[in-house]
């Protein structure tokens, strides 16, 4: 089938980061999928590779479908509004009549690809049909597709080859790579927004019991561990001026990482900082403790999905503070960090949902076995 996935490129580098793996999960079954965005520089580095059946469209305004064929499935990516010529160019190839004016029982397809929750709604309104009542889709029926971490949900982006690039993956190696490493030190990865509690953590892993190498993202981590050395908490931190190292802490800033390199950063690193949703997802797969920053809401309802996602997690009391805390959802200080503790709970959750089908395989098998709605605008 051919795809189309519509990308509004929103927060740093999450949408469409969430978009591309989606894309690429496709054509890895064979599938054959146009990726329209409207900001599609970030992968020059996140992609620089592309990917064989991925076609990159600029969502310009208009449209150009001049020289554009109708294709099977239609991809809102988190309710981006997609633009209403294609609508229209969709509605249009639905409808059309052959030469006895009979409506062509077309099986295309209008998903909505909503954002990813723990939440319990997300189970209830998983592949809801939506009825467009006005529009250039009157007539059409688009459904509600919800990724999510139970049975009953859309699941989560997983490749097939993931499994097989984990086993055969030398975190020592790798971390080699960037500097010397030993098995003494503890490795930690950071990609965050700017959290208040930053300077509290980089004093607990400049003072903790041993060595630790923090692995800075770039962008808005690593802008904000300057801002937070630079208003003077370095003095209390202990951390010096390059190369960063002080008492048991050293810092390294990173390069932007493709997607493959940051799964690669996830699994050396010892205790993962993510942030979003398709950083995440990324760390669930691998099975290391982590901590998430989840993008913050002016009405609040961040609380609430991540209440939501620590109770599936299973998460410890100091899991669930150490996350309220870095999120500024309770007062400071970070509890300690409890690596053992953390563990086994990270490991059970990525077992738990290796038992579940991935959020591609779900995706063919619903467009495959429930036909669109056809209209019939007569």
């Amino acid at each position: 089938m051919l795809w189309d996935i519509f990308c509004k490129v929103i927060d740093n580098y999450g949408d469409i980061g969430v978009c591309w793996r989606l894309a690429c999960n496709l054509a890895a079954r064979g599938q054959q999928v146009r990726l329209w965005m409207d900001d599609a520089s970030a992968l020059a580095w996140m992609a620089p590779q592309g990917c064989a059946g991925v076609e990159i469209r600029s969502w310009t305004q208009p449209l150009d479908l001049a020289s554009i064929t109708p294709g099977d499935v239609l991809v809102e990516g988190f309710g981006c509004e997609v633009a209403p010529e294609f609508i229209a160019f969709h509605a249009k190839s639905i409808s059309s009549g052959d030469e006895n004016g009979q409506a062509h029982q077309l099986d295309r397809h209008w998903l909505n690809l909503e954002y990813l929750t723990a939440e319990p709604f997300a189970q209830r309104n998983h592949a809801l049909p939506s009825p467009v009542l006005a529009g250039p889709g009157a007539g059409l029926t688009k459904h509600f597709f919800y990724p999510g971490f139970t049975v009953g949900t859309g699941g989560l982006l997983r490749e097939d080859s993931l499994a097989r690039r984990q086993a055969a993956f030398n975190g020592q190696a790798w971390l080699h790579r960037l500097g010397p490493v030993n098995d003494a030190v503890q490795v930690v990865s950071l990609f965050c927004y700017e959290p208040a509690a930053l300077g509290d953590l980089l004093h607990q892993l400049a003072h903790g019991p041993q060595p630790a190498w923090l692995l800075v993202t770039p962008g808005r981590a690593a802008a904000a561990v300057q801002s937070t050395l630079q208003a003077g908490l370095s003095d209390d931190i202990g951390l010096q001026p390059p190369p960063h190292q002080h008492k048991q802490l050293s810092l390294s800033y990173l390069r932007p990482f493709d997607q493959d390199e940051y799964d690669e950063l996830l699994w050396a690193s010892d205790l993962n900082f993510v942030r979003g949703e398709d950083s995440l997802v990324r760390a669930v797969w691998a099975g290391k403790p982590f901590i998430w920053h989840i993008y913050p809401q002016d009405d609040g309802a961040h609380a609430a999905k991540l209440q939501a996602f620590l109770d599936w997690l299973g998460a410890d009391a100091s899991l669930r503070q150490f996350h309220h805390v870095w999120n500024g959802l309770a007062p400071g200080p970070l509890p300690a960090l409890d690596l053992p503790a953390w563990r086994p709970i990270a490991l059970a959750a990525r077992e738990k949902l290796l038992q579940q089908a991935d959020l591609a395989t779900q995706l063919l098998n619903f467009v495959m076995s429930r036909p669109e709605d056809v209209s019939k605008k007569r």
